[in-house]
C-alpha cells in the first residue's frame, strides 16, 4: 500500500506533508524539528526569517522546504500551497497555525487600558485570524483529495487567566478558538479535525525574550509541576494532534501550560 491511497487517519506523521506558518524561528522552529525528529515533510513558512528557514532547510534538505510567504496575503498563501505540492509530490495534510504578528511578551511595555487604540487589535486580528483563514481554505482542496486533514491552531492560556492583561493579543487568540471550533463543526463531514493548543508562558522563546526572570520564577511556583513549560513540551501536543491517536478529537482546546490553568 502506498502512501497515498492511505487516509489520513492512518498516516503516521512519517507519511505526511505538514505546513508549520512563521516556521523559522521562536516556537516556530522547536515546531519544526518536532515533525522533523518524527520523519515529517515539513514546509517551513516564514514572512522575515529567511535566513533562520534556510538554516533548518540545511538540517534535512531532504525533508524541508523553507517558502515565503505573508500569510495575510491570501494569493501568496495559495502560492505557498502549490510550491509545496510541486516539490514533495503531495497535498499538504497537516497545517500548524503558528504565525504571530510582530509581538513582544514585556508586561512593562503593553498598552493599558487607557492606551490600548484598534490598530494594535487589528493588527494581531489580521494576523492570527486572517492568517489561519487563509492556510485553512488553500489546504481544502489537498485534505479532501487525501480524505481528511489535521488543522492545529496555536492559542494561549491568556484568555483564561490573564495574569497579564494583553488585551490585543489574547483577543486575535479568543477569536482563533472561536473559530477553531465552528470549523470543527463545518470540516468534520469531510474528516478534517480543528484543534488548538494554548500555552502559557514559554522559556524561552524569541517572543518571551523580553519577559523578567521573576515573571518565570512567579508562574513556576503557582503550576503543579513547579516549572514552566518549555516550547518542546507544547511542540509535544501539536504532534498528537496530527497523529492517528487523535483521530477522534476534533474541536478541543488542549491547555499545555503544566496545569496552572484547568481548561
Amino acid at each position: 500500500m502506498t502512501v497515498s491511497s492511505l487516509s489520513i487517519d492512518q498516516q503516521a506523521i512519517d507519511q505526511q506533508v505538514v505546513l508549520i506558518t512563521g516556521g523559522a524561528r521562536g516556537l516556530g522552529a522547536h515546531l519544526t524539528r518536532a515533525f522533523l525528529g518524527q520523519g515529517a515533510r515539513v514546509v517551513v513558512n516564514y514572512f522575515q526569517s529567511r535566513e533562520a528557514a534556510e538554516a533548518l532547510v540545511g538540517e534535512a534538505p531532504q525533508r524541508v522546504q523553507a517558502v515565503q510567504a505573508d500569510v495575510r496575503d491570501a494569493a501568496a498563501v495559495g502560492a505557498l500551497f502549490e510550491q509545496a505540492r510541486a516539490h514533495f509530490g503531495a497535498p499538504i495534510t497537516t497545517v500548524v497555525n503558528n504565525a504571530l504578528p510582530e509581538f513582544t511578551f514585556n508586561g512593562d511595555a503593553r498598552p493599558d487600558a487607557d492606551t490600548l487604540d484598534w490598530a494594535r487589535l487589528h493588527q494581531q486580528l489580521e494576523g492570527v485570524n486572517r492568517g489561519a483563514l487563509n492556510t485553512i481554505q488553500a489546504a481544502l482542496a489537498g485534505m479532501r483529495e487525501r480524505g481528511g486533514g489535521r488543522i492545529v491552531n496555536v492559542g494561549t492560556n491568556l484568555f483564561q487567566n490573564p495574569v497579564v492583561p494583553y488585551h490585543d493579543y489574547t483577543a486575535g487568540k479568543a477569536a482563533l478558538l472561536s473559530l477553531t471550533r465552528t470549523l470543527a463543526n463545518d470540516l468534520g463531514p469531510d474528516n478534517i479535525t480543528v484543534n488548538m493548543i494554548s500555552g502559557g508562558l514559554l522559556r524561552t522563546t524569541d517572543a518571551s525574550s523580553a519577559t523578567p526572570e521573576a515573571v518565570f520564577d512567579l508562574i513556576a511556583q503557582n503550576t503543579p509541576l513547579r516549572r514552566v513549560t518549555t516550547p518542546e513540551e507544547f511542540a509535544d501536543a501539536a504532534l498528537f494532534f496530527a497523529s492517528p491517536w487523535a483521530r477522534a478529537v476534533t474541536g478541543q482546546n488542549l491547555i499545555v501550560d503544566g496545569g496552572l490553568v484547568k481548561g
